[in-house]
């Protein structure tokens, strides 16, 4: 019985392998049976070129990561910093420059939070703004870097950076940082250098006007008309340097100590033209004012007397004869945290030949003298009495302002064409506090 029951199960296997092999061929011919013998020649044929498309394949990219490790060695030698982060915000990688400006321990292997690596909160945030923007972003701020070990505390400074942000595929950023810190630093030696010569010209300067002055008294005409021309160009000498002091020293310390009290905005003005108006009536220029009455303001009135008697003048040189120069005075109402405050807003409109789109953006910067037409007086052909500006007019009357809480824009004016200066104050005083800080 063993040995029948044995037979009988190894009959069973056969045939159940047997049965599968049949089911097998029965597919693999259902699967073959529209290659035809034409077909399969065809195929034969083809495997060649198939080869050599793989081969192509193979080899462009062999040259795309080439080009990647090209464009990586660029970006690790570039003078700028380059980092690049993920959708979660871990680095990806950064080249040498972004490690040295982030004083970055960081190893190609590692995949951790650009926060973890960097205790720079702007430049995180700087990131999440351009993911949640999808538009480039700049920013600038000052990063203080951490360091786990106390002794190189002193040898580690803190850097102006600025940074410069683009959303890439798959919610990745790539940010481009530059160290602003040692263009900075020159710009503080610079400073300190012309405050030093500054200084050193003032006596050489007075002693050669008190000379002049001497000789002034002294020599008859016509030669005494090249003490009149000395003595000009002497006191512009003596302008410039002054000037130039007035604005590093503002610069130096953008919170000044204002002498402020109340200031009555309209009696300012006309002080300031009364001053001027030698220089207006040669040209029969006019002041229009309108704004309020009694309209106070608390400032230091030597400052923005200066605002004003530099504004003014501009207006005078540049504005064409039988014209008027407007001052126009508002209050604005701001709201700022579902608070309103007033901002005295003033408009100073000229009718001469205005600014050019391209020197608007920098008609505040230091020494910017401009399109030419701005640079001469129009009104004099005689270079002897013409006032020649110095460029720091203009960047001094910002950097009081700023010391005032206010601020100052230039434009060109819709209706006149000449120049537009927008200026607005945020110290504005009801008439009833005046008597308050006389």
């Amino acid at each position: 019985m063993l040995l029948l029951g044995f037979f009988l199960g190894l009959a069973v296997g056969i045939g159940f392998w047997i049965w599968q092999q049949v089911q097998l061929k029965r597919y693999l011919g259902r699967l073959l049976r529209p290659l035809t013998s034409h077909s399969y020649k065809m195929g034969l044929l083809l495997i060649p070129g198939l080869r050599q498309e793989i081969e192509m394949v193979k080899q462009q990219r062999q040259d795309l990561q080439q080009s990647l490790q090209t464009y990586q060695d660029l970006l690790d030698f570039a003078p700028v910093g380059y980092l690049q982060v993920d959708e979660e915000n871990q680095l990806l990688w950064c080249n040498r420059q972004a490690q040295e400006i982030l004083y970055l321990q960081w190893q190609p292997e590692q995949v951790r939070l650009l926060l973890e690596l960097v205790r720079s909160y702007e430049l995180d945030h700087l990131i999440e703004q351009t993911r949640d923007r999808q538009k480039p972003q700049t920013g600038e701020w000052v990063f203080h870097p951490s360091c786990d070990d106390a002794a190189e505390m002193p040898a580690i400074k803190s850097l102006a950076l600025r940074a410069s942000s683009l959303p890439l595929p798959n919610g990745q950023v790539g940010v481009f940082l530059e160290n602003r810190q040692p263009l900075l630093d020159i710009n503080k030696i610079r400073d300190r250098s012309f405050s030093d010569l500054a200084h050193e010209l003032r006596t050489p300067l007075t002693s050669i006007r008190l000379v002049a002055e001497t000789l002034q008294t002294r020599l008859e005409p016509p030669l005494n008309r090249w003490v009149n021309r000395l003595m000009q160009e002497v006191d512009r000498l003596i302008n410039l340097v002054q000037s130039w002091l007035d604005l590093t020293q503002m610069e130096a310390n953008p919170t000044m100590q204002l002498q402020a009290k109340a200031v009555e905005l309209r009696s300012l003005i006309a002080s300031v033209w009364e001053t001027l108006e030698p220089l207006a009536q040669r040209q029969h220029l006019s002041l229009s004012y309108s704004g309020p009455e009694n309209l106070w303001i608390k400032a230091d009135q030597a400052r923005i007397y200066q605002v004003f008697l530099n504004l003014l003048d501009n207006s005078i040189k540049y504005s064409p004869p039988r014209t008027s120069i407007y001052v126009e005075a508002k209050i604005l109402s701001i709201k700022d945290n579902d608070a309103a405050s007033p901002i005295l807003e003033i408009n100073l409109i000229d009718s001469g030949v205005g600014f050019s789109e391209a020197d608007l953006p920098h008609v505040f910067e230091r020494f910017y003298r401009g399109d030419k037409a701005r640079t001469h007086s129009p009104q004099d052909g005689n270079s002897i009495g013409a006032i020649v500006g110095n460029g720091l007019g203009l960047a001094i009357v910002e950097q009081i302002l700023i010391a005032h809480g206010g601020s100052i824009k230039a434009m060109n004016h819709p209706e006149t064409g000449g120049a537009w200066m927008q200026l607005q104050f945020s110290e504005v005083m009801a008439n009833s506090l005046s008597q308050d800080y006389s």
